[in-house]
């Protein structure tokens, strides 16, 4: 059999016919076909597939993201033309094998019985025997058992006065060819049966629509429904603990599908375990499958990786999410000298308007999207250093190599993974639809050895949050911030916290006193934001902290003296702030702090808190008190009936690529006749392969001695058994030098 990428040819007048059926066959299509393939599956696993597409636009732009939708790459294994360039390979690869493998088969049976002696000596791979006082049955019974030991099975036939010995070995090579070429058909067809094809199908033939807007499932019309009997899907399911559902969300480019179930899945209990880093490492859900028939209940357990199987539909743990869990919260206020705190209440996943009284509410909503129960951060210094006073430690050759080498997962800088407790996660939305979201973590955190409350919020989904760091009291509370910074909002305190300052600092020279007094009241309500003449930030919020400081300086001060005066002014500022938390404490009906390294960091930290809650953009701080946890499951349901198609389409590739490349099919010919003019038998000997290999090379070697031995005759030399019979006729018949293709 020759190499050759053409197709078959049809006798057929229609030339469009002939055309069509030989490219659709051809070697040239199919390649072309399965290099498209690679590179569709390429783009589905570099790109994330069946994800949001606000997503896709907040990664790539609305002009790209609108492209690459287009295109359907956001879905690739489901596209139409995948499943298109699918169908074809199929169709491609199927009369490929319909053209030859009624050739390999026939060549594979084929003993090759057909050769003359001229055409053996023709050979690369031969050698020549004398057998003296033998006859050639003897000769031809020794060289049949030698056959048959070497693992060859041979006929014999006799022709022209002298007696031929056709053996062959590995010849089940060429089924390695067709299994290899039917594997992927195979393939290709259980790819066809997991695909979308079956579900675009439906849509096609029974008018089923996907459905665009939020409801209860049991009220979704039959339109927007697959029937329990639909023989392949993928969707999720989300499930709540103590809770069940008996249906799944299959997503679509443009809504969604819902698959009826024969059972429900109700969620006994979602489980993680954790390392003693805090990092999980088991994700579990305890469920109980309803089957709707007989009523019967089957517990089981569903792991990562570990999926549980019922009526054909497998039940796989994809991840988890929370399930309504309930908030018990404190409401703090964020602007004004008011500190009157709210129980403020809710649930995951709903939503509270906040209440009038709070300063600055003005019909703001709060919608409460996510809690965890644990969060694992590194809180190791960034830098890499070793300590907090940024003494690294001395490392060897070999260990800075092993930090660099090995898993990809490695890092050169120190990680120090802790749980630092719950956070919830909200937005609050205005009353023209624009929201933030913020993230806050019930319990104070060790920040370069300080405790402090983080506060995150952000303006955009696709933003990191940013925190504010609120200083943790002597109690482990925001109490006294939140004093303190009410404190500040009150022009009489302020005033008062500015004459105590003065007083304290100058003692002796009334006129300095009043001058530092008035400097003192003009900081303090600089960094209040109560300053008239700086108006409002463009997005209406107060210009206060640390910013409405530095524009003060930037317009009233030259530029030579600003910094002069910008460290003038700070140590006023955190001098006088002293005394408005000493009057805060004081209206509180507390004693006096008392002045040390501890209370003169907290006064710092909260000044630095106090500015950046300008740009925090709530009215209220939302504390978390308590929780009452309630986990969901999101569990991935399938109908794969072509993974068993697959696994077959896979077994017989690997038994057709380890037949191609592990099995070599080898051809032996022995041509006995008697000597001329003396007793005794001539041999000629013959061997071929269809690949040529340095093992072929010296398989031949050792068959040449063995088949010496075994006659015991006298090996003629080459080139003279070359030059009696260079004149003789070849066939066609037995070419040494012709490799078998597919194609």
């Amino acid at each position: 059999m020759s190499v050759t990428t053409s197709g078959l040819e049809l006798k057929s007048r229609q030339r469009f016919v002939r055309t069509s059926v030989e490219l659709l066959s051809s070697m040239r299509f199919a390649i072309a076909l399965l290099v498209i393939l690679s590179i569709a599956s390429i783009i589905g696993t570099v790109l994330t597939q069946d994800d949001p597409y606000p997503n896709y636009v907040n990664q790539f732009g609305p002009f790209w993201a609108d492209i690459f939708r287009s295109l359907s790459l956001y879905n690739v294994y489901s596209a139409w033309w995948f499943m298109l360039i699918l169908g074809f390979l199929v169709l491609s690869v199927s009369l490929c094998v319909i053209r030859n493998a009624p050739k390999m088969i026939a060549d594979a049976k084929s003993w090759k019985d057909k050769v003359r002696e001229g055409s053996l000596r023709a050979f690369h791979h031969k050698g020549e025997f004398d057998v003296p006082g033998a006859t050639r049955a003897q000769a031809a019974q020794m060289l049949g058992k030698l056959s048959a030991k070497l693992g060859y099975k041979y006929v014999t036939r006799e022709s022209e006065g002298a007696t031929l010995i056709a053996a062959k070995r590995g010849a089940l090579t060429k089924l390695g060819y067709i299994s290899a070429h039917l594997a992927i058909v195979i393939i290709c067809i259980g790819g066809l049966l997991d695909s979308n094809l079956p579900i675009k199908l439906q849509m096609w033939l029974f008018d089923k629509t996907p459905i665009r807007s939020n409801t209860v499932i049991n009220d979704i019309a039959p339109e927007h429904r697959l029937a329990q009997g639909n023989p392949t899907f993928r969707g999720y399911a989300w499930v709540p603990e103590g809770q069940h559902v008996s249906t799944a969300i299959l997503n679509q480019q443009d809504g969604s599908l819902i698959q009826d179930l024969p059972f429900s899945i109700e969620l006994k209990k979602f489980i993680v375990d954790y390392y003693s880093t805090g990092m999980p490492k088991l994700f579990a859900s305890d469920i109980v499958v309803i089957d709707h028939k007989t009523g019967a209940r089957i517990p089981a357990r569903v792991e990562v990786n570990k999926p549980f199987e019922y009526e054909g539909v497998s039940i796989y743990q994809s991840s988890f999410q929370d399930g309504g869990s309930q908030m018990q919260m404190t409401a703090w206020p964020m602007t004004g000298s008011n500190t009157h705190t709210e129980p403020f209440n809710g649930e995951i996943g709903g939503s509270r308007v906040l209440n009038a009284s709070m300063p600055g509410a003005d019909g703001q909503t709060v919608e409460f999207a996510d809690f965890r129960a644990i969060n694992v951060e590194n809180i190791s210094n960034g830098n890499g250093e070793n300590d907090a006073r940024g003494v690294a430690a001395h490392q060897s050759l070999k260990e800075a190599f092993d930090e660099r080498l090995g898993s990809g997962a490695k890092t050169s800088k120190p990680v120090d993974l802790r749980n630092v407790g719950p956070s919830v996660q909200y937005k609050v939305r205005d009353k023209d639809g624009q929201a933030r979201e913020y993230n806050n973590y019930m319990l104070p955190v060790d920040v370069n050895g300080e405790r402090v409350f983080l506060a995150g919020m952000r303006a955009n989904p696709d933003d990191p949050f940013r925190y504010l760091r609120i200083p943790a009291d002597a109690g482990g509370t925001v109490t006294e911030w939140m004093r303190m910074r009410a404190a500040l909002a009150d022009p009489a305190i302020r005033a008062q916290a500015a004459r105590d300052f003065a007083q304290r600092s100058v003692q002796s020279n009334a006129d300095l006193q009043k001058h530092l007094e008035e400097s003192a009241s003009r900081v303090l309500t600089l960094f209040a934001g109560d300053d008239p003449t700086l108006g409002n930030a463009a997005n209406g919020q107060k210009i206060g902290g640390f910013q409405a400081v530095a524009a003060f300086i930037d317009r009233s001060v030259p530029k030579g003296e600003q910094e002069k005066a910008a460290g003038l002014l700070l140590r006023m500022l955190e001098g006088s702030m002293w005394d408005v938390w000493q009057l805060a404490r004081k209206q509180a009906g507390e004693g006096p702090a008392s002045v040390d390294a501890t209370t003169s960091r907290f006064v710092q930290s909260s000044i630095n808190a106090i500015s950046d809650s300008f740009l925090y953009g709530s009215p209220v701080f939302l504390q978390l008190d308590s929780f009452k946890q309630v986990q969901a499951s999101v569990f991935q349901l399938t109908r794969a009936p072509g993974k068993k198609v697959v696994y077959l389409g896979s077994l017989l590739l690997v038994l057709g690529i380890f037949s191609m490349f592990y099995v070599r099919e080898r051809r032996l010919w022995f041509w006995l006749k008697d000597a001329v003019g003396r007793d005794g038998v001539t041999v000629v000997m013959a061997m071929s392969t269809a690949r040529k290999t340095f093992d072929f090379e010296k398989e031949f070697a050792q068959t040449r001695e063995a088949v010496g031995a075994a006659l015991g005759g006298k090996a003629v030399e080459a080139d003279r058994a070359h030059e009696a019979t260079a004149a003789a006729p070849a066939t066609s018949e037995a070419t040494a030098d012709s490799p078998d293709s597919t194609r």
